[in-house]
């Protein structure tokens, strides 16, 4: 057997779509998703297609998965919770993007609180936002707007952001 550094399943450079090469190369936020459903029911997925429009009231536009947990959730509760991660949550983020085992459940990697929104990650900045309208469908995806009806700030030392693949951390200054 041969252990590689590359992936053994990436397509080589020439082979991968302009598009999302493109993507790669734009620094993106790691957020994590979050809403509740009947029966205590959670479901949250990684996000990192995602704006803020600041107006009265502001909003918050997302890039989601159709087919993730999430999605159906939000769409019948009409309200998510977007936890912002900080640099050391790169496990949370693989887990809730679904590259990375959660034994007992994705909300049992990282301290989650729950609140009216959904759950929280602990001691992380959050939104809790209201589902407006019906989303449009954009590339694979489907474009949700959120009214941020709530936030919550915390002073963290970072952030993690998404860039050419990899999880890279981001020093904020006050």
């Amino acid at each position: 057997m041969t252990i590689h550094s590359g992936h053994p399943f990436l397509e080589p450079p020439h082979e991968r779509r302009v598009a999302r090469r493109l993507r790669a190369r734009l620094v993106a936020p790691v957020t994590v998703w979050a809403a509740r459903g009947p029966a205590a029911r959670r479901a949250g997925l990684t996000v990192s297609s995602v704006l803020v429009a600041d107006g009265e009231p502001a909003r918050l536009l997302g890039l989601l998965d159709d087919e993730s947990d999430l999605w159906p959730l939000l769409r019948a509760e009409g309200r998510t919770a977007v936890s912002l991660l900080a640099p050391d949550d790169s496990a949370v983020a693989d887990v809730f993007a679904g590259l990375a085992p959660s034994p007992g459940g994705a909300f049992r990697t990282g301290q989650w609180v729950d609140t009216d929104w959904g759950p929280v990650l602990q001691d992380r900045s959050w939104v809790g936002a209201l589902l407006v309208g019906e989303p449009s469908r954009v590339g694979w995806s489907l474009l949700v707007e959120l009214e941020v009806a709530h936030v919550g700030l915390v002073d963290e030392a970072g952030a993690l952001a998404y860039l050419r693949g990899r999880y890279v951390p981001v020093a904020t200054h006050q």
